[in-house]
């Protein structure tokens, strides 16, 4: 595969996926933000064989969709600090999650942008197994939350957060996941359960490996980061 940037904040970069197949696919069209993607190295369709449920509406002519398009990610400045960059939409083509394409893609960007200047990098979750993906890519929990009930995770441009390694603050942020759902499904309720520890085990040091609750994929759309052990 290969990682490419279509273009840096307010250069117009725009990318049309199909919206059956990737979750966020409308932010992509937009020209604001910076894109970067994975793609198959040779231009071919991400995924030949797939066989998307829903048909296209006879008005969209589905060669106008870039079909190469493995995982994307849209990104640009925080509007309080222009040293820091904001990582806005990351996404996985449907039939491709759980092969760590997402956290791969993650560090990749990540790198290109430590490289064109940025000190630190941010990134709003709203579900724990984001929340996990992102502290393998080298994040960390910053106490903080969104107005939208997402958590904000950071790290320095050019490496680890040195708060990565912060048990207690780690499971601050799952905790935070736990607590706010008194129903949440059965497979985000064993997550949970796991990584804190809650029913007799051992709590999860951060970024550790994957339990045998972990999930191969969610259906959950905005679970577009989940990796069954990214390194």
């Amino acid at each position: 595969m290969e990682f490419t940037v279509a273009g840096a904040p307010g250069e117009g970069a725009t990318c049309r996926l199909d919206y059956r197949a990737f979750a966020y696919a409308g932010k992509f069209v937009v020209g604001d933000t910076g894109k970067a993607f994975l793609r198959t190295d040779d231009g071919s369709a991400a995924v030949p064989e797939w066989e998307p449920e829903e048909p296209l509406p006879e008005s969209v002519d589905p060669a106008e969709f870039e079909d190469d398009v493995l995982a994307a990610v849209s990104f640009s400045p925080d509007r309080t600090d222009p040293a820091c960059c904001r990582l806005r939409y990351v996404t996985v083509h449907a039939a491709r999650r759980g092969e760590g394409l997402g956290p791969e893609l993650v560090r990749r960007t990540v790198s290109w942008l430590a490289d064109t200047g940025y000190d630190r990098v941010r990134i709003a979750v709203n579900n724990p197994f984001a929340y996990e993906a992102l502290y393998k890519c080298g994040f960390a929990y910053t106490g903080e939350e969104t107005g939208l009930a997402e958590l904000e995770l950071e790290r320095p441009a050019d490496a680890p957060a040195s708060a990565r390694d912060d048990a207690e603050r780690y499971r601050s942020g799952l905790a935070v996941f736990r607590d706010r759902d008194d129903d949440p499904p059965e497979a985000v309720r064993r997550f949970l359960a796991d990584r804190l520890g809650d029913e007799g085990g051992e709590p999860a040091d951060p970024a550790g490996p994957p339990g045998p609750s972990d999930p191969p994929s969610q259906s959950d759309p905005r679970n577009t980061l989940t990796d069954d052990g990214p390194s």
